[in-house]
């Protein structure tokens, strides 16, 4: 499966968008239409527009609806790296948690992660948790890389890529903010300075905002 890694200089929070069935331009050369101007059109745009439908339908049934703000965050259960236990994200209901898709091999994940550790530092006493899920396949890669960097903060391991694909990720770094009532509050595609007080203050305001 190839690695989609995105460059340092593609950040952007995004909402969703629905996708679009593809435009089908027809073919107007057609050597019948002398002689039967409508009919062959017909019986051509007729069965583009079964195929198309048919299409449609079947889109429909394999692929999730997307996610978007306000919607529950899925539940999950992955591995800890320190000691195995599994930990799912029901164990962080009534916090404020940043779940962080990220790989080892990805350079903009490092260069963010100091950031990210900086955050967890000013704000983990006050109610807020950071999980950050590796998508690495090689366990003993992503100890080496917490080790290195000095990451304190909780990583599981999505060696399987399971949840990253629950969460309809398209690529690394990519970040969830979810509420402490457990709805998505914010999608973030590519790294961050976590510890930019716009950041700090908007999670702030989730750690004060009145219980629901």
């Amino acid at each position: 499966m190839p690695r989609r890694c995105r460059s340092s200089s593609w950040s952007t929070a995004v909402g969703t968008e629905r996708l679009r069935p593809p435009i089908i331009s027809k073919d107007s050369d057609n050597t019948e239409s002398a002689s039967r101007p409508f009919g062959g059109a017909r019986f051509v745009v007729g069965g583009l527009v079964l195929a198309v439908g048919v299409a449609l339908i079947v889109m429909s049934d394999a692929v999730p609806a997307p996610l978007a703000r306000g919607d529950a965050a899925p539940y999950f259960e992955l591995r800890l790296l320190d000691d195995s236990t599994l930990s799912s994200l029901s164990d962080y209901r009534g916090q404020v948690v940043l779940l962080n898709f990220w790989a080892t091999w990805c350079k903009p994940c490092e260069d963010e992660m100091p950031a990210m550790e900086r955050l967890y530092r000013e704000l983990g006493d006050e109610g807020f948790e950071l999980l950050a899920l590796s998508v690495d396949e090689e366990v003993t890669d992503v100890a080496v890389f917490r080790d290195r960097l000095g990451i304190t903060f909780p990583i599981l391991l999505d060696t399987e890529k399971e949840v990253s694909r629950l969460y309809q990720t398209t690529g690394y770094p990519e970040s969830l903010l979810v509420g402490a009532d457990g709805n998505i509050v914010e999608r973030y595609v590519g790294p961050r300075e976590w510890d930019d007080r716009l950041y700090v203050e908007r999670i702030r305001a989730l750690l004060s905002a009145p219980a629901r």
